[in-house]
Formats: C-alpha cells, structure tokens, sequence
C-alpha cells in the first residue's frame, strides 16, 4: 500500500491590513518552513502539525508514503495569487510525479480549512479540487481540518473524509491527522467510501466563546463525541468556522460520514439540534483594555494574571504589533509585567545594534496601523529568536522570531520584541530570553484562546482584553458584503 501526505494551511482574515505572501510559508515563525517532497518527511515527523500525526500512522503500519509538499503561514490577510497558485503548483506537481513512480491507493492532506485566496475564496475546495482532478474518482482522499475551518460543500464533496480537531486550544493537531490516515486507510481496505451529510448552521460564534475549555462549547463538543459513537458513523466533524472571511461559505458547518445517508443524516442533525439549542450561551464578552489591566494589578495570588489582548491575536489575523494594552499597562504604572510577543522588526534591529545594557528611544509597534507607541527603553537581553516549543500545542515545534529583545519600557513594564510574528500561545516565547512566566505579576500575550493550554494551570486569573485590533472580539462590526443572506453575525442577533 502506497499513500501521499502533503499539506496547504492558513486562516485568512478578509479585512487584515496585510496580504500573506511567499515569504510568509517560506518563514512562517512558530511552524516548520515551507517543505518540499525531499524534506517534507524528516521536518514534520518530530512536530505536534497534523501531518506528523499521518506520518506517523503510516510508518507503524508499514504503509509507503509518496511525500508531496507542505506549506504553512501565520493567519493575516488573503493569500496573494502568486503564493497560492506556486504552493498548489508545487503540491500538484508532486502529487504527478508520485504517481509517475506508481499508483497511489489513497491521499492525506493537512488543510486548515479558512484559507481565502485571491481568485478563490475558498482556497481549500480549489486545492481539493485539482487534488481530485489528479488522481481521479476512485483514489481516495482524506484530510485533517482546523475547526475554525469555513467548511464549504466543495470540500465535502471532493474529499472523502474530513477530521476536524476536537479542540480549542488546539492540542490534538497530531491526533486529528492520525485519525483522518486511519480512516483513509480503513477505506482503502474495505474498498467503500463512507456517505456524507453537511450542514450548515445560521449565526456565529466569536472566537472567545468558541474555547473548548469552557462551556458552552465544552458541552458541544462532549455530545459531538457521545453521537459519534452511533451505529455506522464513521466521522462527526464540527467546525467553529472563522468568522472574519467574506464569502458565502463562511460559518459554522457539521459534516458527517457514515455507512448510510440516513446515519450520516442523523448525526448531523442531532447535533445541529443541540448547537442551536445552545445559541444565547456563545455571546461571551470581553472587557476594555484599561479594565483588565485594573483588574489585573488588583490581583494577588499564586501565580501571575494573565491578560490576552484578543483584537490583536496573530493567530487570527492580527499583525502582533498593536499598542492599546502596552499603553494602559504604562499608563496605569503597572508591575511586574510582561508583554509578548511585540512584532517588530525595526525595533529589534535597533536593539541589536544597541547592545544588551543601551537605553534608546523606540517607536515601537504599530507598523500594521501606524499607530505605534514611543518610549525610552533599557535592552536587557537579545537572542536570535531560536528556540524549540514546548506547551501542549505546539511540543516539538521550531520557532526561529528573528533577532529578538527584552525591553524595560517603563520602571514596571518589560515587553519581549520579535521579528516575525508568533501568536502568544507558549511559555517558550518568553524563556527563550530569560523571562519565567509562573514568576511575573502580569503576563500578557497577544492571543484569544490558544494560550490557556499553557497558560492557565499557572495563572490566578485570565481576563480577555479588548484593545485596538483587527481581530475584532464581535466580527458583526466588520463591512461584510459577501457572506450569505440571514446569517446571523453574533449569536440571538440579527444583521
């Protein structure tokens, strides 16, 4: 038995203020670099990316693996033509030259599922369709999916399964695509491809209500697991979506593969039922900048209070370089603080050619907004921004943020300065340069969700922040032209 593995993700924001381009998959922070079919193997197999998860599977099974290409960059904007059309190209290419050595009996993709690209909008079901087009009907493909995935029809119909992962923190990258190669493997034996049913469903979620740590969406995703367990259902995948792309497909969507249309039916539609049901509890809300960092300095505990400012998260599209919290942490002398990550590029140029001990003065940040902040900063300690992840998402991961800098920019207020942007999802990211999170008053990380994996079992308190930022914590404020018509934008409201 011969399988491919390769793989194509990114999230995009329709209204960030920057496109991701070819140097964004070719240096994309805290994931392994862009990979071709010769490297592709031996980068992934020690990561927590889903591929890994296929890799793996395979190699205890004995399976040969054709390995394609593999591509990754930060969520941002849009992806340019020129990025998509050169990494489907490559992946495409590789997908030929696999079956020129000899039959493929099944293909794995590592997707994300909210890729917008310039000329496609959903970029997912394009790749899934040349995929198909390539190896034809009766080659199955499978493929493991962020649940913040936009699922669209055109996925489901050109893939023959799709494995969500189950969690927000997503933890389970690297089980979500084990699971999605055993099920292509189990279609590749019993020679049958399981039916499908999809749904869509009709409001959205902001991204704080959509952690899986917390009801509701704990709840949800508890009765996902118990109607996964009926009879002849193979896979129950649920997705969050991401609700700032501007297009018809995006939204919440359930899609469900069974033995039979009616048990793939059923499953879908019980658990659209109980999501439905659970509507008014989504609306969680957050609070202003300058009330969580009051609330944050009232704090005394065990550990430190944990402040995400949630408008910025480079995980959804933010630039990590905005200011808002930096300020009121200033503004309101707090202590013991840290913030990270800064991206600035600038900025930790200029501290390495300062020197480690050098007081200079910055604008620091807002490079995506033109909003940055000016301050007279102490460099304390620089590093090459290398360093290995270790938090439950993304253990084994390399990080390479560029030349990097602690800064002391306020007698209380120290903020960690990166050269390409990481979401603020790992303690890693703050001792690479010497900083123990467990040991600061006040942590805060440019994140929405992912940083509670890591985070909160050392925090006494996590307050999500609103401050200026294009991740906005109520997506219904965003000039939506595109999506479709009776969706609701934010949960028990209407457009």
């Amino acid at each position: 038995m011969r399988i491919a593995i390769g793989g194509f993700l990114h999230e995009s924001h329709s209204f960030a203020p920057l496109p991701t381009g070819w140097g964004e998959f070719v240096k994309p922070g805290g994931f392994p670099p862009l990979q071709k079919s010769a490297t592709l193997l031996g980068v992934l197999r020690p990561t927590s990316c889903p591929a890994a998860g296929a890799i793996m599977v395979a190699e205890q099974e004995g399976i040969a693996i054709a390995p394609l290409a593999w591509g990754f960059a930060n969520p941002a904007g849009p992806v340019t033509a020129e990025a998509f059309e050169r990494i489907a190209a490559l992946l495409v290419a590789a997908l030929s030259d696999a079956l020129e050595d000899g039959p493929l009996d099944g293909v794995y993709l590592d997707l994300h599922g909210a890729m917008v690209a310039v000329g496609f909008d959903d970029a997912e079901g394009e790749v899934l369709r040349r995929v198909r087009a390539v190896v034809g009907p009766d080659v199955p493909i499978a493929a493991s999916l962020d649940p913040h995935a936009n699922k669209t029809v055109a996925m489901v119909r050109y893939a023959d399964v799709l494995v969500p992962f189950r969690t927000y923190p997503h933890i389970d990258m690297k089980p979500a695509g084990a699971q999605a190669t055993r099920l292509l493997l189990r279609m590749i034996r019993e020679k049958r491809r399981p039916a499908k049913a999809f749904r869509e469903l009709d409001f959205w979620t902001p991204l704080p209500g959509q952690c899986t740590m917390v009801a509701p969406m704990a709840e949800v995703m508890a009765e996902r697991a118990r109607l996964a367990e009926a009879a002849g259902v193979w896979e129950l995948g649920f997705c969050f979506g991401f609700p700032y792309a501007d297009f018809p497909g995006c939204g919440m969507a359930i899609a469900s593969f069974a033995d039979t249309d009616e048990q793939a039916a059923q499953a879908a539609d019980a658990l659209a039922r109980f999501i439905t049901a659970k509507e008014p509890e989504f609306a969680l809300g957050v609070v202003e900048a300058a009330e969580g960092v009051r609330r944050a300095m009232e704090g005394a505990g065990s550990g430190p209070v944990v402040l995400a400012d949630t408008q910025d998260n480079p995980g959804g599209g933010g630039h990590g370089d905005t200011t808002g919290l930096l300020a009121e942490l200033i503004r309101q002398g707090a202590q013991g603080a840290v913030l990270a990550p800064m991206n600035d590029a600038e900025a930790a140029a200029a501290c390495h050619a300062a020197g480690e001990g050098a007081t200079i003065t910055l604008d620091l940040g807002g490079k995506s907004d033109g909003a940055p902040l000016r301050v007279t900063a102490t460099v304390e300690r620089l590093s090459d921004g290398r360093f290995t992840l270790t938090g439950p998402m993304g253990k084994g991961n390399p990080a390479d943020l560029g030349p990097s800098a602690l800064i002391r920019v306020a007698p209380g207020v120290r903020v960690i300065v990166v050269t390409r942007k990481m979401q603020g999802h790992d303690q890693a990211l703050f001792r690479f340069i010497g900083v123990e999170p467990a040991e600061q008053r006040i942590v805060a990380v440019k994140s929405s969700v992912h940083f509670r994996a890591d985070f909160q079992p050392i925090a006494q308190e996590v307050i999500v922040v609103a401050a200026p930022g294009p991740v906005v914590a109520d997506p219904a404020v965003l000039p939506f032209t595109n999506v479709r018509p009776g969706l609701r934008l934010r949960p028990g409201a209407n457009r």
